[in-house]
């Protein structure tokens, strides 16, 4: 039985990087050295607004054939005006065992517009059987993870920022989805998140991405699991030296 991950490494062809181009003048981890090796069934990224953990992610979505608007392969029709990391994707070399299409790519920024689509051109039974937009915004997202995502046969499934709309609790809910998946040895999983809470989850890989490079780290080792951990212990010092006069 063929074992997660699929995807085991992508890197860069160097004759298709172009610095001029985007990402590549705006990401200085994007040389011809860069690659990341799939370790785990489950890998995050993790890093600063604006580190390129999204851009690197939609690639990987564009790989898959995936919209990068956000989808599966079913919804290669739907329509985004968003293109940014096309450049990146025919630059990137992927190495698969095997190669897997199936899955969904989800990309919390454009849901709304995606949730439009499938409530007007999709099968709900799919999705819980209720329209997207007839939930709230957290329900949605519980509504397509627990739905749409299965675990009966091979798919990639890519995220970005699912904790966006998850309180805390359902943020511990998507955690026991995760270990579902996982268990099933049929889905591999790569996340970008800022949720502490998210990764937490056991024996994940964590890649962080930084103004210097990428480094595999432990959630502990986060920026976002320290500064979390450091202001509820003392939330009163944090807050008198950000409101001070």
């Amino acid at each position: 039985m063929l074992q997660t991950p699929f995807l085991k490494k992508i890197s860069l062809l160097p004759e298709r990087i172009n610095p001029d181009d985007f990402p590549f003048n705006t990401l200085g981890f994007l040389t011809p050295d860069f690659a990341i090796d799939f370790d785990t069934p489950i890998t995050f990224f993790v890093g600063e607004n604006g580190s390129g953990k999204s851009t690197v992610l939609e690639a990987i979505a564009a790989l898959c054939g995936f919209h990068q608007g956000g989808g599966s392969n079913d919804h290669i029709n739907y329509e985004s005006t968003d293109h940014t990391a096309s450049s990146l994707k025919q630059a990137m070399r992927p190495a698969w065992l095997p190669k897997v299409s199936n899955g969904f790519f989800f990309r919390s920024e454009s849901f709304f517009n995606l949730a439009n689509y499938i409530d007007e051109t999709g099968n709900l039974n799919h999705y819980g059987g209720t329209k997207m937009q007839r939930q709230s915004h957290g329900e949605s997202f519980l509504s397509l993870f627990t739905n749409r995502i299965g675990t009966d046969e091979r798919a990639m499934y890519l995220m970005d920022e699912p904790e966006t709309a998850l309180s805390p609790s359902r943020q511990l809910t998507f955690l026991s989805l995760l270990h579902e998946w996982e268990q099933s040895g049929n889905a591999q999983m790569i996340i970008a998140t800022h949720s502490p809470i998210i990764l937490s989850y056991p024996n994940a890989q964590i890649i962080e991405f930084t103004d210097t490079g990428l480094k595999t780290v432990s959630v502990e080792e986060t920026e976002h699991y320290r500064v979390t951990k450091n202001f509820l212990s003392a939330p009163e010092r944090y807050l008198k030296e950000l409101m001070k006069d």
